[in-house]
């Protein structure tokens, strides 16, 4: 099948059809006119791709998953790389929300700060408009 016809079936348009493959993600053969063209395989091999990327993972990790994955959602067997693709992956992730906890602690605490002086104002703003913030 053509570019176009996988990307009707999957949902995907040709922009990223065409990125997974540069990622090595997706396979095509070309035919004698030069144009892209998939076997059946690759519907599955998209739909599995899309399922990844939703769970966060990178191209790069998910190049590694790949020869792990079975199905459609799909599901993973117990590759060595793959193990590690995902554990390094989800110490990216806990490494990222503890920084945004930080960051909303931190901004929880200035909102606190400035609601309790509430009734002063810096710097002093003009009365004709009262609902003024600054940049």
């Amino acid at each position: 099948m053509r570019i176009g016809e996988l990307g009707r079936r999957t949902g995907v348009n040709a922009h990223q059809l065409r990125y997974y493959e540069a990622q090595g993600l997706l396979e095509a053969d070309r035919g004698t006119n030069g144009y892209r063209e998939y076997d059946e395989n690759a519907v599955l091999r998209v739909k599995q791709i899309r399922h990844l990327l939703g769970a966060g993972l990178s191209s790069e990790d998910i190049a590694y998953l790949l020869p792990c994955a079975v199905g459609e959602a799909p599901e993973l067997l117990g590759c060595p790389e793959l193990l590690a693709a995902m554990r390094s992956r989800l110490r990216r992730l806990d490494d990222q929300m503890a920084a945004l906890a930080r960051s909303r602690n931190a901004l929880a605490d200035y909102i606190d700060a400035a609601e309790r002086v509430s009734d002063r104002t810096y710097p002093p703003f003009d009365d004709a408009d009262p609902e003024r913030v600054p940049a």
